[in-house]
């Protein structure tokens, strides 16, 4: 199994436990924030481009974002 599949498979898992133990998407956020934060921690601790790259991958986030209110879909 490649690293994408593991991560996926691990990603997929964590979304079924929110929907298991939250209901309610809107609960989520603050779960979202927190998986944001620690990522932002081990970007930082990584390097100091890392910082960077992270605040490059949260403006992408936020265009995707944008893009999934705008159209409807995630592609």
């Amino acid at each position: 199994m490649s690293g994408d599949d593991e991560l996926r498979d691990v990603l997929n898992g964590a979304a079924q436990d929110f929907a298991r133990i939250q209901s309610n998407p809107r609960t989520w956020l603050s779960w979202v924030v927190y998986l944001l934060a620690r990522l932002e921690e081990k970007a930082t601790n990584q390097s100091s481009a890392g910082k960077d790259s992270y605040v490059s991958m949260l403006s992408a986030l936020q265009d995707a974002i944008r893009n999934r209110l705008r159209t409807g879909g995630w592609n």
